[in-house]
This record gives C-alpha cells, sequence and structure tokens, in this order.
C-alpha cells in the first residue's frame, strides 16, 4: 500500500458509514488488501488497477462508494475513523512480526 495521507483516513471510514459493526470490520480488512494488491499492480504495470485504483486506502476505498463527508462531531463517523485506524496499526503490527 502506498504511502498513508488523511484523504485516504477520511475515504476509509466514509466507506464504512452505513455499514453495521461486523460489515465495517471485514470490509476494512478487504480495503487494505485491495489497497496492497493495487499497489502491486500499478508498481508491475505502470497504471491503476481498474478496480481498485493507485494503491492508496483511498483508492481502494472510491471502489466501494463513499458517504458524504460527516463532521468530526458525527459520533458514527469518528467510531469509523477510529475502526480505520485500529486496522491500520493492526496491519503494520502483522507486516513488522512478518519480517
Amino acid at each position: 500500500m502506498r504511502r498513508l495521507c488523511h484523504a485516504d483516513l477520511s475515504a476509509a471510514a466514509r466507506t464504512l458509514l452505513g455499514r453495521t459493526g461486523a460489515e465495517r470490520e471485514g470490509l476494512m480488512v478487504r480495503l487494505i488488501d485491495e489497497a496492497e494488491a493495487a499497489d502491486r499492480y500499478a508498481r508491475r504495470f505502470g497504471r491503476a488497477h481498474p478496480l481498485w485504483g493507485n494503491g492508496t486506502l483511498e483508492g481502494a476505498a472510491h471502489g466501494h462508494g463513499l458517504a458524504a463527508p460527516a463532521p468530526l462531531s458525527d459520533n458514527d463517523y469518528l467510531a469509523c475513523l477510529a475502526l480505520v485506524l485500529r486496522a491500520l496499526v493492526a496491519h503494520r503490527r502483522r507486516d513488522v512480526c512478518e519480517m
């Protein structure tokens, strides 16, 4: 997956909005997997993956539809943003342990 920026976090959280807790967790894992696969594809072929984008988390999120932007005062959006951050930390920890 390409380097993360704030837009990646927001796009992933907006993709999770409107889904149930169990759906959110599964989709978040899928977004990370798709972003990583798209990054490998883009590096190999020199173009974005047709479904998963350019290797960013935001690119993968766009393939699943994004809810309208929500303010940080929206508790549901904050819960989604927290899930995104927890998933990314867990993913990075797994990568470090596998090296």
